[in-house]
């Protein structure tokens, strides 16, 4: 089975990251996804639980005394401190994953995505963009997680994020929701059509053309 591919989504906090990748997934087809399918890395964290959220599905919660241990073990394919929280992506199950023919969604801060790209270049990075700052304070105001101040750090941290649209290989705006989902599926789509991915999964109907 032909190794998966990584795909790294970046985007500021109240962008809509989390909802486009499930919504992503719910709209694959799994029996036609070439290969063994399409999964998202749940990352290890030492934030506390949000409401609704579960461990193992949402995030691995850790304290910070295993996420250091994680780390000087080499656990981590990359981790970073986002709002004085630790972050870090498991480097075993992403390689066992890609290597079953899994294509890897990673939800990561730019950061993150920087790390991974100079580890594995051919990895395909996706930056999401709010269509204004207007639309993303009042999305975290919304959210009625966060007071007045933490969101106004979470806005000043958005414009430092979203200054490094320019590394990532595509950019989706999410403006209207469906059509951000769209664009991005549209990603997923253009990649599973690249030569090297056709030829494995119709290598049959190749040979008989050939033949």
């Amino acid at each position: 089975m032909p190794s998966g591919n990584l795909y790294l989504i970046s985007a500021p906090s109240g962008a809509g990251k989390t909802s486009l990748v499930k919504a992503l997934l719910q709209a694959h087809n799994a029996p036609n996804y070439p290969g063994a399918g399409l999964c998202v890395s749940v990352s290890y964290t030492t934030r506390p639980m949000r409401p609704g959220e579960v461990d193992g599905v949402n995030y691995h919660f850790v304290d910070a005394a295993t996420f250091k241990s994680m780390e000087q073990r080499g656990d981590f394919l990359e981790h970073a401190v986002v709002f004085g929280n630790f972050y870090g992506t498991s480097r075993s199950w992403v390689e066992q994953r890609l290597a079953q023919g899994w294509d890897v969604v990673l939800e990561i801060d730019w950061q993150g995505a920087a790390q991974i790209k100079e580890l594995i270049q051919n990895s395909i990075s996706i930056f999401v963009l709010p269509p204004s700052r207007e639309a993303l304070r009042e999305r975290l105001t919304n959210r009625g997680q966060d007071g007045e101040e933490v969101i106004a750090e979470r806005m000043a941290k958005a414009v430092h994020e979203m200054s490094h649209y320019e590394q990532a290989d595509y950019l989706v705006v999410n403006d209207e929701f469906d059509q951000a989902l769209d664009d991005l599926l549209s990603i997923f789509r253009a990649n599973l059509l690249r030569r090297s991915v056709q030829a494995d999964r119709h290598q049959g109907l190749i040979n008989s053309l050939l033949s």
